[in-house]
């Protein structure tokens, strides 16, 4: 008799190919925004520049904002209607870009795609809450290979597209991948063992903190998920000008660009499940320090390469750890928090993810304006430095008491679990 798929699985799989298509259809539209900003009319550098960034920068601005409240409405109403939102309100909104006319009309719009965002922390959420705990580190990677597996051919298939057929179809074809999404959402993921939380039961902001076992852990694995963004975004606005100033003498500096772009999403995709098992078996918090310190010295290094290839080969190694990071900080967020407010924890999550995703490029605009290109790298480190520092300092920390018997009885027994791992 054929053993059946545990429904987990079945949602693990599933929320892989979601997250995989949104992540394709997103990364695909980013590289080409400003080519489409002067088929808008916008014209002369520093105003594309300007549109440029405005647009590039108030989705996740706007995102930030509203991450806190889809991440309270998916406690009270459900992990996979947020998912269906953000899968069919961006699908709505990219296909819209496709027909603007005017550039203020495409900014409008993305900044109506932040108000539609949500599908990849939601989707990490749901499969958190029903995974089994001691498995919570695997699966989470498992999904973060999805998404890194859609930025990474996103941009390649964005650009076949946008020869072949034009950049406003590029738009239309990014609305179907995200009708894809939801339709795999729709009628694969099965959102079990979920129980509603009441308005009346709904707790404010302090009191979320409150009922965690280490509220000021929690705040230093927000604070560690904007440095991991920063530290992605930092190197962006200077890295095609830095490779044309390791090779001056290379014909194909865009293309060479790109691949050094995208060696660390490759890595990245090899090592995260592998890192995710590892650290349910030796302990998520050491996997998460012990990587932020490599890339740390990785950061360090590649402030003194001389070569496009050293870059490269730095930039690679790099990925290795990106690919464990998030995950853990992820995993972490789900084993000190209860199931009842792990939306909210994932939205303020989410919150934090995009302000990095802001302050990185300006992270690296502004060191390298000041101080030249191999300053962003050591600027980079040095944020890196503070956060490590600060990680050590909370998990040496005696687990905060909490003040009611009744928070005890319903603390999860994983976070006790974890919390002592932290202390050996």
């Amino acid at each position: 008799m054929p053993r059946t798929i545990e429904p987990w699985k079945i949602n693990l799989i599933s929320v892989w190919f979601g997250c995989f298509f949104t992540g394709l259809a997103i990364s695909q539209i980013i590289p080409f925004l400003p080519l489409y900003l002067e088929q808008l009319g916008v014209t002369g550098g520093e105003s594309l520049s300007l549109w440029s960034g405005l647009t590039f920068s108030i989705t996740f601005v706007v995102s930030a904002a509203v991450a806190p409240l889809w991440g309270s409405l998916a406690d009270r109403k459900g992990r996979k209607l947020m998912l269906l939102r953000a899968a069919f309100g961006m699908g709505v909104v990219i296909l819209l870009q496709a027909f603007v006319t005017e550039a203020w009309q495409l900014l409008l719009l993305r900044a109506l795609m932040g108000l539609t965002s949500g599908y990849i922390p939601n989707a990490m959420a749901l499969v958190a809450a029903q995974v089994p705990r001691e498995r919570s580190g695997w699966a989470l990677s498992c999904v973060s290979t999805g998404q890194i597996g859609g930025v990474i051919l996103g941009p390649m298939l964005g650009g076949l597209l946008a020869d072949w057929v034009g950049l406003r179809t590029v738009f239309i074809v990014t609305a179907a991948l995200l009708m894809v999404s939801f339709l795999v959402t729709l009628f694969l993921i099965k959102e079990t063992g979920y129980t509603p939380v009441s308005k009346k039961e709904k707790l404010s902001g302090r009191e979320v903190f409150r009922s965690l076992d280490n509220p000021k852990l929690i705040l230093c694995l927000f604070f560690t998920t904007m440095v991991i963004q920063m530290c992605n975004g930092s190197v962006n606005p200077i890295l095609t000008l830095f490779v044309r100033e390791l090779a001056p003498t290379a014909e194909n500096i865009a293309f060479l660009s790109g691949v050094i772009a995208a060696l660390p999403g490759v890595s990245a995709l090899m090592a995260a499940p592998r890192l995710g098992r590892l650290g349910d078996r030796i302990g998520t918090q050491r996997i998460l320090l012990a990587t932020m310190v490599i890339s740390l010295l990785l950061f360090i290094a590649m402030s003194f390469v001389t070569s496009a290839t050293q870059l490269g080969v730095l930039r690679f190694l790099l990925g290795f750890a990106d690919g464990a990071m998030m995950p853990a900080v992820q995993t972490l967020l789900v084993r000190h928090s209860r199931d009842t407010i792990t939306g909210r924890i994932f939205g303020y999550n989410q919150s934090f993810m995009y302000l990095g995703n802001v302050a990185g490029p300006l992270l690296g605009a502004a060191v390298s304006a000041v101080a030249g290109f191999r300053w962003v790298f050591c600027a980079t480190a040095v944020v890196v430095l503070i956060n490590v520092l600060f990680l050590k300092r909370f998990y040496r920390r005696p687990k905060t008491v909490l003040p009611a018997s009744a928070d005890k009885s319903s603390a999860q027994p994983a976070s006790a679990a974890e919390s002592a791992k932290t202390q050996d």
